[in-house]
């Protein structure tokens, strides 16, 4: 097989280190350094995992560079908090808004990141029949991982009281929870509207290099 730079563990090692780099850098600089841990959480567990698996079950290119994108929208998320990340303000400005958005960013991707994550295992397990329940299940997926995250920031304010406005990032909006879920479900729906066909071919070709070792 010839390598490409989408395909080639150079270049996916290179997204590894870099994200470990973003980490340390982002840690030793974070607005709020238990908010930082929090946030940044899920790539902590999640790097070992993607190295871990890389040589038994590797991903569609497409997959891991989502996940790194994915990343360092949390990463960043967690340095300044997600009510203060600077981009955020720019968008804020450019859009007229009285918030920071930068917290919709991270719950689309939250639904982006997860709904082709959960796609290319149901596909590659078969272990669902037609595009429509594949496409119902994944959303599905989505919403109930979103809807964990919400109930783990609720338990987060319960434990820690006003300690846990950095983490929730409210900014004073009462329907926050729900926009968050409405983010990441438009999230997966693009995902899977705009992605899939591209997905499939990236599968298909992940499928054809297993069969031909």
């Amino acid at each position: 097989m010839t390598k490409t730079v989408d395909n080639d563990p150079k270049f996916i090692l290179l997204g590894g280190f870099f994200l470990v780099a973003l980490l340390i850098y982002t840690g030793l600089h974070a607005y709020d350094f238990l908010t930082w841990c929090m946030e940044v959480a899920p790539v902590i567990i999640a790097l070992p995992i993607l190295a871990a698996t890389y040589r038994t079950f590797p991903l569609t290119s497409l997959l891991y560079w989502v996940i790194v994108l994915h990343s360092i929208v949390l990463i960043f998320g967690g340095m300044y908090t997600y009510a203060r990340v600077p981009l955020g303000f720019e968008i804020a400005q450019w859009l007229d808004l009285t918030r920071n958005p930068y917290d919709k960013i991270g719950h689309f991707m939250q639904g982006f990141a997860p709904a082709l994550i959960a796609r290319e295992i149901l596909i590659r397990g078969n272990y669902v029949n037609g595009r429509r329940m594949l496409n119902f299940i994944v959303i599905c997926i989505v919403l109930a991982i979103s809807a964990s995250y919400e109930l783990i920031e609720w338990g987060a304010a319960v434990w820690m009281g006003q300690g846990a406005d950095e983490f929730l990032g409210t900014q004073g909006d009462i329907w926050d929870t729900q926009s968050d879920m409405f983010f990441a479900l438009i999230g997966s729906s693009v995902a899977i509207g705009f992605f899939s066909g591209f997905h499939d071919k990236l599968i298909k070709k992940v499928g054809q290099n297993e069969n031909s070792r």
